[in-house]
């Protein structure tokens, strides 16, 4: 059972062992501006399968707002984990560091496991913008 909380312009969920913080538009610095139109890039695509689904039903209404409103993202040390279905599924991770050898920050990277990366290649960085995702996760490599 969690609880929910406002934190700094934020609407944070806390659980036991884990928090989910959801930034509003007034995010506090461009990191988090950056993710969050990451956020909402994924939750477009989301939106946008509708060939798959009557669009106007209420099923596909319900299945989209559930699925907007588990994303979220947990701050670490080294990366941002990107996260859905409340943190119980990895969409991704971003370089939260100035100090990778390999990487530099805001870039995007696959999840290799729950808790670590793929660090073979950036799918593309949210702070210059250049990436191409879907609600997935990050695209492959070309």
């Amino acid at each position: 059972m969690g609880l929910f909380f406002i934190l700094n312009l934020a609407l944070v969920y806390a659980s036991k062992d884990y928090y989910i913080i959801y930034i509003n538009k007034l995010g506090k610095n461009k990191m988090e501006k950056k993710i969050n139109t990451l956020l909402n890039a994924i939750k477009n695509d989301y939106s946008g399968r509708r060939q798959f689904v009557e669009p106007e039903s209420q099923h596909f209404t319900e299945m989209t707002n559930r699925f907007n409103n588990s994303l979220g993202f947990k701050n670490g040390r080294k990366y941002i984990k990107i996260t859905t279905e409340n943190g119980g599924s990895v969409w991704g991770f971003i370089v939260n560091t100035d100090e990778d050898n390999k990487f530099k920050k805001g870039d995007i990277l696959k999840p290799a496991s729950w808790n670590t990366p793929a660090r073979n290649q950036a799918r593309g960085n949210i702070l210059d913008g250049n990436y191409s995702i879907s609600w997935t996760g990050p695209h492959y490599l070309k």
